[in-house]
């Protein structure tokens, strides 16, 4: 082969075509330095009937530079980026960087210098360096990665290192990782986690495409469950992944991997250090990563020998990316599982309902685990009427959930309320004039975090001291929070409850899985007698001293325009719920409504997901939504209102006549400007038998824009602001 075609990593250029170089072999999936003009930049060797490009005389062919010394990357998962690029409407070139996303890695073998506290000090100790030195204690990075631990500037820590206080350490990048051993411990399962354990086995040995839903009640023991094909694939010298929603949950997740198996896994997920990305991503490549354990990007890494695949709470939003590639993780990974040729378990306490129906449809083996571990018992649900019981004015939990709190204070068990929202309050609004604090950048308001004393925005990040005084009237001590977020919440604790010990567990709070692990452990070690928490702390947690759970507004997710609204709203509160009883002592949990009679909130009360599942199928059906129909969101954006709405109508007046679809807007979205730029927005509602992608592609294709306009496609939309 002396031409081949390569997938250059610039979404901007299609396929282009170079000579091999006498002496150089490739083959498909060969990861080369290519010659663009004066530059050099990165490819993949494709096959050259997949991949339609010009073809270019001979003679004029350059030649590839170089092979990257990594292994070419698979055929399966050369096959599962065509699918995501196809599936969701998304430049080739992209998906492939995903699974090129250390940089480092390409570079071949290495040694890199860290540094570490040598237990000196330095000759003067400036505040910089004393807030240094306490924030470095065992940690080992670079300059710079230290620099962003410390919070200083690399120049302190250079210092530091003149000085001799950080020492160098030469560290081998790709230093083996700790083996996993699968029959570390006997494992101690019930019936029916023995019996799903062994047809996930079972389906492990035989190496083939097998899609599992594993549905269990919360405290069924499904981490355990699973375990144990885990273990199995290790028997037979074939790597694992474990897809996690949350970051914050690793940790926890970590020490159950650990005890059962006798090491840590790999880690993949944003916060890693790039050495450690570099070092993970070579051992997955050459198949000595046992079992990685990671976010939904860890899908796209270059597996050598995969025998299995577990997404764990399979129903979690989270898995959806919402920006670049908008891929599902849920959807993606069973994708990945067909072209590997391996069984994929997506494990749940509540399923999506799209899971569901291919369970029902028999795409999916559906097996359940009914019953909670070790005979604990389903705590025992109730509602609040805050219609009937109002809170006293400025307070938001009812007398009897207070009351409840202080009965689990006097008994030594732990609390947990639950409200998803984060900081002390939505909304902040001057009495004089009714001024509102809005985020310049976003259509949205600035919510008050009273524990760093800043107004920010949820959605760009911006934040501002909280003023003295109005900014638009100049009248002092003014300032009204309106709405609770947990941080309010939590005062409200202290305040009924000043003995009790109070942790406010959010992104803000649990933001690495350092923080995750000392939240856990204060937890565990009885440190703690209320937790306050938002959406994090509603999975994956094991507490079992914790008894009563409190969902202070169970409403907040019913509001606003989100068409799984009832769906995710359920799978909330019931993963909240199941934090509670998951010990030896009876659970309880009191869900505060204004809806008490609510189908979802009337579901949760009774216990009868079945019920709820059953309406909420039947609402989708006639709707023709997922998983009846599809959905589609074309989102453009501009930083001139005027070019978005102006492009957005262009996009509207084009729009096909087709009889499987239905096609709304083009409307300001409801974030009508985020980050700088404003949006607007058209769904598409089709039927399943329309060949949704091409429809899309055959209307935007044709259609030019100005520069600065932007166009996203998002299929299987789970946002709709």
């Amino acid at each position: 082969m002396n031409r081949v075609r390569c997938l250059v990593l610039n979404a901007a250029l299609g396929p282009l075509d170079y000579r091999v170089p006498e002496g150089m072999t490739v083959e498909p999936g060969s990861v080369v330095a290519c010659p663009l003009g004066p530059r050099t930049i990165l490819g993949v060797v494709w096959e050259a009937e997949r991949l339609p490009g010009t073809e270019v005389p001979a003679d004029k062919l350059r030649p590839l530079r170089e092979i990257l010394p990594v292994p070419p990357l698979t055929a399966p998962l050369r096959r599962l980026i065509e699918w995501t690029a196809d599936y969701y409407c998304a430049p080739l070139a992209a998906v492939a960087r995903m699974a090129l996303s250390s940089g480092g890695a390409l570079k071949g073998p290495a040694t890199t210098t860290e540094y570490r506290l040598s237990g000196g000090l330095p000759e003067r100790l400036t505040p910089q360096r004393q807030t240094a030195i306490e924030a470095l204690e065992h940690e080992q990075a670079t300059i710079r990665e230290l620099a962003g631990i410390a919070g200083v500037s690399e120049g302190v820590l250079r210092g530091l290192v003149n000085q001799g206080v950080l020492e160098p350490v030469e560290v081998d990048c790709d230093r083996p990782y700790p083996e996993a051993r699968a029959d570390f411990p006997a494992p101690n399962l019930g019936a029916d986690q023995q019996a799903a354990a062994d047809r996930l086995c079972e389906a492990v040995r035989v190496e083939s495409f097998a899609p599992f839903l594993l549905d269990g009640v919360t405290g069924s023991g499904k981490t355990e469950t699973y375990f144990e094909p885990v273990a199995e694939a290790l028997r037979m010298g074939r790597q694992v992944l474990v897809l996690l929603p949350e970051i914050a949950l690793t940790e926890a997740f970590l020490k159950r991997f650990e005890d059962r198996f006798g090491a840590a896994p790999v880690l993949w997920h944003s916060s890693l250090k790039s050495t450690e990305r570099r070092r993970a991503w070579r051992a997955v490549a050459a198949g000595t990563a046992q079992v990685v354990v990671g976010a939904r990007s860890a899908l796209f890494l270059p597996f050598a020998k995969l025998g299995l695949i577990v997404v764990d709470e399979a129903h979690e939003v989270s898995f959806k990316q919402d920006d670049g590639v908008r891929y599902n993780a849920r959807d993606v990974a069973v994708m990945r599982a067909r072209f590997e040729g391996v069984p994929a378990i997506l494990a749940s306490a509540t399923p999506a309902l799209e899971s569901l129906a291919m369970a029902e449809a028999g795409t999916y083996e559906k097996i359940d685990l009914p019953a909670r571990f070790g005979g604990a018992e389903l705590p025992a649900i109730a509602t609040i009427d805050l219609t009937k019981e109002k809170p006293g004015r400025g307070a938001w939990l009812a007398e009897p959930l207070v009351a409840a709190l202080e009965d689990r204070l006097a008994k030594g068990e732990q609390s947990l309320l639950f409200l998803n929202r984060r900081g002390y309050a939505p909304l902040t609004l001057c009495r004089n004039c009714g001024f509102r604090f809005q985020c310049p950048n976003c259509s949205a308001w600035l919510v008050e975090h009273r524990f760093s004393s800043r107004l920010a925005c949820h959605h760009c990040g911006h934040e501002t001291a909280v003023p003295e005084k109005c900014p638009e009237c100049g009248e002092p001590d003014c300032l009204v929070a309106c709405g609770p977020g947990v941080e309010r919440i939590a005062d409200e604790v202290a305040e009924r409850l000043p003995e009790a010990r109070v942790f406010v567990a959010t992104s803000d709070t649990l933001n690495s899985p350092g923080r995750a692990a000392e939240f856990v452990a204060m937890v565990e070690g009885g440190a703690v007698d209320v937790i306050v928490g938002t959406q994090l702390v509603t999975k994956g947690f094991h507490f079992p001293e914790l008894t009563l759970v409190g969902v202070v507004d169970a409403d907040l997710g019913l509001e606003g325009g989100d068409l799984r609204a009832a769906e995710r709203t359920y799978q909330q509160i019931a993963q909240v719920a199941g934090r509670a009883g998951r010990g030896a002592k009876p659970g309880e949990v009191l869900i505060q409504t204004r809806h008490p009679d609510a189908p979802v909130i009337a579901a949760l009360a009774e216990g009868d997901r079945d019920a709820f599942y059953e309406a909420e199928t039947e609402a989708r059906r006639f709707a023709g939504a997922p998983p009846f129909g599809r959905w589609a969101a074309i989102i453009v954006s501009a930083e001139e209102d005027s070019d978005a709405r102006d492009a957005a109508n262009r996009i509207g007046r084009a729009k096909p006549d087709h009889p499987n679809l239905a096609i709304y807007g083009p409307a300001p979205a409801p974030l009508s400007l985020l980050r700088g730029r404003y949006r607007y927005r058209l769904l598409i509602n089709a039927k399943r038998s329309a060949a949704l992608q091409d429809i899309i592609r055959g209307w935007l294709g044709p259609l030019d824009h100005p520069t600065g306009v932007r166009v996203g496609i998002d299929i299987d939309p789970y946002s709709f602001v």
